[in-house]
C-alpha cells in the first residue's frame, strides 16, 4: 500500500509542470526607456520587455547597473542578457542579438545654449572640438569610427548620462553625445533644459536589441523572443506602449 501511494505522488509530482529559471536582465539607467524610480524599475522599453517575456512565460528580473559592468557580464556570462545594446562587431563575438529591433534610437549632439558651435552632419569639422561620453557605450559606427580613426579627439567619460549632463554644464568638454531621448529626459528632470541646445542634423539613427550571452547558449530562447517582438508589433501592442509615454521636448 505505501508503495503505491509513494508511486502515485511521484508520478503527480513529474506531471506537474516545470517553472522556467529566472532570466537575469541587465541593463543601464537609461530614461525615459528605462530607469528606477520609487525601487520600481520603469520605462517604455522595460515595459515591452516585461510584455515579451509575459507571453513566453518565462520569469524575468532586471538589474540596473552601470553600462561598463553589464556589457562585461554578459561577455563573462555572469548575466542572460542585455538591453538597449547597439550591435557592434566587438560585441558580436559574445553576445547573440535579437534579429528584430528592441527600440530604434536617435544619436544627436548637444551643446550649451550660448555655444557658437555648428554642425552639418560632418563630424571631421568638429575635430578641434572635446566630446564627452558614457564609458563603454556605443553611439553607432558613424561617431565610434569617428573614434577610431582620430577624426576626432578621444572622448572623456563618465558612467552615466547624469553625469555627462554635470560635465558639460560645467564646461568640461563642448559637445555631450548622447541618445537623443535620454538627454532630453535628464535635462528636463533636472530643470536645466534652457541651459542646453541640440545641434541638428543627428548624428545616425540606430536600432538596438535584446542581446542574449553566448555562454548561456540562449539562441532558442533568442529566436522565440524574435517571434513574440514581432507578433507585438503585428498586433500594435508595441505601438500602444510607445504612445503610452509621453512625448519629451527640449525646453525653447
Amino acid at each position: 500500500m505505501k508503495k503505491n501511494i509513494v508511486r502515485f505522488f511521484c508520478i503527480g509530482l513529474c506531471a506537474m509542470p516545470t517553472m522556467a529559471a529566472t532570466l537575469e536582465l541587465v541593463t543601464l539607467q537609461y530614461p525615459p526607456y528605462q530607469y528606477e524610480e520609487n525601487g520600481e524599475i520603469k520605462g517604455f522599453v522595460v515595459d515591452i520587455v516585461k510584455e515579451a517575456f509575459r507571453r513566453l512565460q518565462q520569469p524575468i528580473k532586471i538589474t540596473l547597473m552601470p553600462w561598463t559592468r553589464s556589457i562585461k557580464m554578459i561577455e563573462d556570462g555572469a548575466a542572460d542578457a542585455i538591453f538597449t545594446a547597439y550591435k557592434t562587431p566587438e560585441r558580436e563575438l559574445f553576445a547573440d542579438y535579437s534579429k528584430e529591433v528592441l527600440m530604434p534610437q536617435a544619436v544627436s549632439l548637444f551643446i550649451l545654449k550660448d555655444s557658437t558651435i555648428k554642425f552639418d552632419g560632418d563630424l571631421y569639422k568638429l575635430a578641434n572640438y572635446s566630446f564627452g561620453v558614457v564609458s563603454k557605450v556605443s553611439y553607432g559606427d558613424v561617431f565610434d569610427n569617428a573614434v577610431k580613426s582620430k577624426i576626432i579627439k578621444t572622448p572623456d567619460t563618465t558612467q552615466t548620462g547624469e553625469q555627462n549632463i554635470e560635465k558639460l554644464l560645467a564646461g568640461r568638454f563642448d559637445i555631450l553625445v548622447s541618445n537623443k531621448y535620454g538627454a532630453l529626459d535628464i535635462l528636463n528632470r533636472k530643470g536645466v533644459a534652457d541651459k542646453v541646445k541640440e545641434l541638428a542634423p543627428e548624428v545616425q539613427a540606430i536600432p538596438s536589441f535584446m542581446a542574449f550571452s553566448k555562454k548561456r547558449n540562449l539562441s532558442q530562447l533568442r529566436d522565440r523572443f524574435d517571434e513574440v517582438l514581432l507578433a507585438m508589433k503585428k498586433d500594435g501592442s508595441y505601438e500602444r506602449i510607445i504612445a503610452s509615454q509621453s512625448k519629451i521636448e527640449l525646453k525653447k
